[in-house]
């Protein structure tokens, strides 16, 4: 069978589903890779006129703390440090601006796009010190935790990371303990779920009884696990489903878990809007303690402070859609962005600005709606 013939099949299923349940439904995709898909796909015009997609926290750069940020602006301030962090983190706002406005005033920051980068660099320039601003989930962590054992293996007294890595599924109960957003159901995400395996969601099913499905990224994979969760809706049955099972085990990578286990332990931290999550987050051992840089320079973690009439913390937990934010699209752009959800690659406002910024043109239930 052919991807279009595949993919047609699975809109069948959806519709077919739909077309039995007398009420709107409800999903959340909790990747922002989902949610990028999804518009550059055109998925949301090809749903039923009941089936709604809304964003969750799973943009790595949406849900770091302001006060994160602001650590990371803070080390650009301090003599002889060298800060090596991603693309999307550079441009993020912070209460002092952004890293790219410190770099532009003489700050050395540098855009890495491997953590062993960030080890090179400190190998390259050894009367500094190079920090590796770290952010992520479960997919980008191991990559961060190798780094730290590299930098060891290598004895390098110049390197250390500030880690501001967490966990999803913590997010996803934080998020349904909360009780503000109603939802029918999850579609997973598919990079993390390939380091964390399957069965770490059964607790959502089992103890909040909410559908999962885990998905790939492209539209057939998407299409055919929304169809898979009206059918749950439809049947009134809650499960979990593995609809990628190319990729996802049950158990997970257990090369990069045990990497995880060994330079992390899990502990409580600070998510944009979603506040302090108990063991949603991942520290540095004790054991390596030599390079976590908020021990090596004495860091002390700022309150949050959000950018003024900015609604991302609303737009990743479901609660708002960006055409809900009276600065998006004119004081907020991707040129000039006053919240995370712009900037990211992965935020949810950069993708409806560059897919659906006129909403008329977009088939989404007023978030008012959504959460009645």
């Amino acid at each position: 069978m052919t991807r279009v013939n595949q993919t047609t099949q699975a809109l069948e299923r959806l519709r077919a589903a739909a077309a039995a349940v007398a009420r709107p439904m409800t999903f959340m995709e909790v990747c922002g890779t989902h949610t990028m898909s999804a518009f550059r796909s055109g998925l949301h015009s090809l749903l039923p006129d009941n089936v709604t997609l809304l964003s969750g926290p799973g943009c790595p750069v949406c849900v770091t703390a302001q006060g994160d940020i602001d650590l990371m602006l803070e080390l650009t301030s301090i003599p002889n440090v060298t800060l090596c962090t991603y693309g999307d983190m550079i441009r993020v706002p912070g209460r002092s601006g952004s890293l790219e406005k410190a770099r532009s005033r003489g700050a050395d920051v540098r855009v890495i796009y491997s953590t062993l980068d960030a080890v090179a660099w400190a190998q390259k320039l050894p009367e500094r010190q190079v920090v590796l601003g770290a952010v992520g989930f479960e997919t980008t962590a191991p990559a961060t935790a190798a780094a730290i054992l590299e930098a060891r293996r290598l004895g390098l007294g110049n390197f250390s990371v500030l880690a501001s890595h967490k966990r999803v599924v913590p997010a996803m109960t934080a998020l349904l303990d909360g009780g503000a957003v109603r939802l029918d159901g999850f579609l997973c995400p598919g990079h993390v779920s390939i380091v964390i395996g399957s069965k770490v969601y059964q607790p959502i099913v089992d103890k909040y009884g909410y559908p999962c499905v885990i998905a790939g990224f492209e539209d057939i994979h998407m299409t055919a696990a929304i169809a898979s969760l009206a059918e749950m809706v439809r049947d009134g049955r809650k499960a979990l489903i593995n609809d990628y099972p190319e990729a996802v085990s049950m158990d997970g990578n257990p090369v990069a878990l045990r990497l995880l286990d060994e330079v992390f332990e899990t502990s409580d931290v600070r998510w944009r809007a979603l506040g302090t999550i108990p063991r949603s987050g991942m520290t540095i051992r004790p054991a390596l303690a030599l390079y976590d840089a908020q021990q090596r320079f004495g860091l002390v973690t700022p309150a949050d402070h959000e950018p003024a009439g900015c609604i991302c913390g609303q737009v990743i937990t479901g609660m708002a859609t960006p055409h809900d934010c009276k600065l998006f699209g004119r004081g907020c752009t991707p040129i000039n962005p006053i919240g995370p959800c712009m900037v990211s690659s992965e935020g949810t406002c950069q993708a409806y600005f560059k897919y659906a910024r006129n909403k008329h043109n977009l088939k989404v239930r007023p978030t008012a709606e959504v959460a009645s």
